[in-house]
C-alpha cells in the first residue's frame, strides 16, 4: 500500500513512520486513518518481520493539530432510519479506534517523537504508544471539549493509565494545553530535547538499542505490561508463567548467553507473524 500522509521506512531494523502533510499542521484525514491502521496491522504486524521497533515523528512546527475537518462532514452517515444512521456511526468510530489500537496490540514497542501542537486525535494517538518524547516547545491539548464533544478516539481510557487522574480531568475539561515540562513531571513523557533534531537523535538511538534485544523477548514485555495493565496481579502472573513455558526454551536465551561469553553483540533471528492461514 502507498501511503500519503506519512512517509514509512524500515532501516535496521526501526520502522519509521513519518507524518508529511507539515502546510495542513499533519492534521488527520480519512486516508490517514486508514493508512495508520494499515501500517501498524498489516505492515508492521505481518510484512516486514525485520521491523522490531517503530518511531512516530513529524514535520513542520508541529505534531499534529489532530482530526482534519474535513472527516467530521463524513461522520454523519446519510440514513433516512436514524437507529441505522447511529448504529453506522458506531462502527464508523469503533474503525477510528481501532486505528490507534493496533499501535498497542502490534508486537513492536512503539515511540513517539512530538514537537510542537500535539493537539485532540494527537493525544489519542500518543497514549496508544509505549512511550513519549518531545521538544521544549511541545504542548498536549484535548480540543474536543472546546468542539463539544467528549473526546472518542482512546484519550480518556489510556491516559488515566500513564498519568495522575486529576490531571486527566482538568485536561479533559478544560481543555487547557499541557506543557512539556508539566507533561515531563506527569510521566506523560520520559525525555524532554532541546530541538527537534536532538529528539530524533535521541528518540532513534533508543529505538536502535530495542531492536537489539531478542524481538521474541521485546514481544513478551510488551504483551506482558499491556496485560498486567487490565488484569490482576494473579491473572497477569498466572498468564506469565504460561507465555514463558511456551517462549523461552527458544534460541534467544541461548545466543544471549554465548554472546556476552564471547564479548560480541547478540544476533536474534527476526520474529515473522505473518498469517499461515
Amino acid at each position: 500500500m502507498a501511503y500519503t500522509t506519512f512517509d514509512f521506512d524500515v532501516a535496521d531494523h526501526v520502522a519509521h513512520i513519518r507524518l508529511n502533510r507539515p502546510d495542513k499542521r499533519n492534521s488527520m484525514t480519512r486516508a490517514f486513518w486508514e493508512e495508520i491502521r494499515h501500517v501498524f496491522a498489516v505492515a508492521i504486524g505481518e510484512e516486514r518481520a525485520d521491523a522490531r521497533v517503530a518511531v512516530i515523528s513529524s514535520t513542520g512546527p508541529h505534531f499534529t493539530a489532530g482530526m482534519d475537518l474535513s472527516v467530521f462532514g463524513s461522520i454523519v452517515a446519510e440514513e433516512a432510519d436514524p437507529a441505522r444512521r447511529r448504529e453506522r456511526f458506531r462502527r464508523g468510530l469503533l474503525a477510528y479506534q481501532d486505528s490507534f489500537s493496533v499501535m498497542e496490540k502490534v508486537r513492536v514497542p512503539v515511540l513517539a517523537a512530538v514537537q510542537g501542537g500535539c493537539i485532540g486525535g494527537g493525544v489519542d494517538m500518543i497514549s496508544a504508544c509505549d512511550m513519549r518524547y518531545c521538544t521544549a516547545d511541545a504542548f498536549f491539548t484535548i480540543k474536543e471539549i472546546d468542539l463539544g464533544m467528549t473526546a472518542d478516539v482512546g484519550t480518556l481510557q489510556r491516559l488515566p493509565y500513564l498519568i495522575p487522574q486529576g490531571l486527566v480531568r482538568e485536561l479533559a475539561y478544560t481543555g487547557r494545553a499541557l506543557s512539556a515540562q508539566e507533561a515531563l513531571r506527569a510521566g506523560l513523557v520520559n525525555t524532554v530535547y532541546p530541538t527537534q533534531a536532538e529528539m530524533l537523535e535521541g528518540v532513534m538511538a533508543i529505538a536502535r538499542t530495542i531492536a537489539a534485544k531478542s524481538p521474541l523477548a521485546v514481544y513478551g514485555s510488551k504483551e506482558m505490561i499491556n496485560y498486567a495493565r487490565d488484569h490482576s496481579v494473579d491473572e497477569a502472573l498466572n498468564y506469565m508463567s504460561v507465555w514463558n513455558a511456551a517462549f523461552i526454551h527458544g534460541a534467544d536465551m541461548p545466543e544471549a548467553f554465548t554472546a556476552t561469553r564471547d564479548k560480541r553483540a547478540p544476533r536474534f533471528a527476526d520474529l515473522d507473524l505473518r498469517k499461515t492461514v
